[in-house]
């Protein structure tokens, strides 16, 4: 990327709101989304984002590592020149991707599924599943997860910026 470009990227960027973030990493970088995608902070879509699918309605947290390709490869290069492995990521619809998870080669994730914050996604993830850890590994299903959260939810309709605050600060004074 030419350093103009990248400029008008960055820009771009921070103009956008996490429901455009998305249409400025498709025409900049070529990832592939699905609809009502929700980027929120900076992910990295790595050296190869053209092999990225991500489905309808995800939403990637902010430092979210996604990672097309081995690296490790390079040591082998004197024995075996030019070796490289790529693989392609695809992302289901309904993903929540947790702060600064990261996402190896090759993984598919399912619909419906939850990845904390942190992990390190080294397998694909069956639908309906939450996932934590290093290696990410399931903790409980997405209808495991749904019944304890509903004993805390909240549920924020207001649009008002100060009433939403007011709200939220009344709920978390409660809990």
């Amino acid at each position: 990327m030419g350093i103009l470009k990248k400029i008008i990227f960055e820009l771009k960027l921070l103009k956008a709101d996490p429901y455009q973030k998305w249409a400025v990493y498709a025409k900049y970088m070529g990832v592939n989304f699905g609809k009502g995608v929700r980027i929120t902070g900076k992910p990295s879509f790595g050296s190869e984002p053209y092999l990225i699918t991500i489905g309808d309605d995800v939403t990637i947290a902010h430092g979210v590592t996604f990672h097309t390709h081995d690296g490790g490869v390079g040591v082998l290069r004197k024995k075996y020149p030019g070796i490289n492995i790529f693989k392609k990521i695809v992302v289901g619809n309904n993903v929540f991707i947790g702060s600064h998870a990261t996402i190896l080669p090759g993984i598919v994730i399912g619909n419906n599924v939850i990845i904390g914050a942190s992990s390190l996604v080294s397998k694909n993830i069956p639908d309906n599943t939450v996932v934590a850890g290093v290696p990410a590994k399931k903790i409980k299903t997405l209808e495991e997860y749904e019944e304890k959260v509903l004993q805390d939810a909240v549920y924020l309709l207001e649009n008002d910026p100060q009433k939403r605050i007011e709200k939220i600060k009344e709920f978390a004074g409660n809990k």
